[in-house]
């Protein structure tokens, strides 16, 4: 599509979405000439969860780029922020695949390092050491940042939380994944190669809303489970 339909899917006007290009939130879009620019798909979910984050969440874009770049922990954000975020980072996928050192975690969480090692080692997140450097994705870094918010509200090892119990999660989440997309493929009807745009639309739709679903199923399973044991 070209930028006129790109303004018209989103409703945002073309200056605002180069100033997002130029700040990096979106990926390139393809040239198959030196002044022809193609857009995707991608750019539209890239462009609505950016705006997502701005009006719903109150994120600026200085914000949204340190989030990207695996501070989004250290941000007073909920639930949606990250989901927002996810889309985000998901619609660039196809020419971001920048992973970030595992250093610029340490200055917040001082215990990242060890952290990271044994979220790693037990499967939560993956490592890639490069030139003697730990990184990770931006969701890895995250979720190390996330354990050492866990860490700050008193969980850990000296109170029996370690990062090992992370692992409890990883097993069920992927059960849960391996569930949910046999599920949806037994239930779409067979689609033309030229509908995958449309489909991958009405996956995310579903599996936002599901993902609220699954929030508030665990939390009144919690919640009753506590109450058997008389907390």
């Amino acid at each position: 599509m070209k930028m006129r339909d790109l303004e018209q899917r989103t409703g945002v006007r073309r200056e605002m979405i180069h100033f997002y290009f130029r700040n990096g939130l979106l990926p390139e879009p393809q040239r198959p000439k030196p002044n022809v620019a193609v857009y995707g798909e991608g750019h539209v979910r890239g462009i609505l969860a950016i705006r997502r984050l701005q009006d719903e969440q109150r994120l600026s874009i200085d914000e949204i780029k340190r989030s990207l770049n695996g501070h989004a922990a250290s941000l007073q954000t909920d639930a949606m922020t990250y989901r927002h975020l996810d889309e985000l980072v998901a619609a660039r996928l196809g020419a971001d695949k920048t992973l970030v050192p595992l250093e610029s975690l340490i200055e917040s969480y001082p215990q990242a390092r060890a952290d990271a090692l044994e979220l790693d080692r037990v499967g939560t997140i993956e490592l890639v050491t490069r030139r003697g450097k730990h990184l990770l994705s931006r969701m890895d870094a995250r979720i190390v940042a996330i354990w050492g918010e866990m860490r700050r509200v008193g969980y850990t090892e000296k109170t029996g939380f370690g990062p090992e119990v992370t692992e409890l999660y990883v097993d069920r989440a992927k059960d849960l994944a391996k569930a949910e997309i046999a599920a949806f493929m037994a239930r779409i009807p067979p689609y033309a190669p030229g509908e995958k745009a449309k489909l991958a639309d009405f996956a995310q739709l579903g599996l936002n809303q599901m993902i609220n679903l699954f929030s508030l199923l665990r939390m009144k399973a919690v919640i009753d489970e506590f109450r058997k044991t008389g907390l």
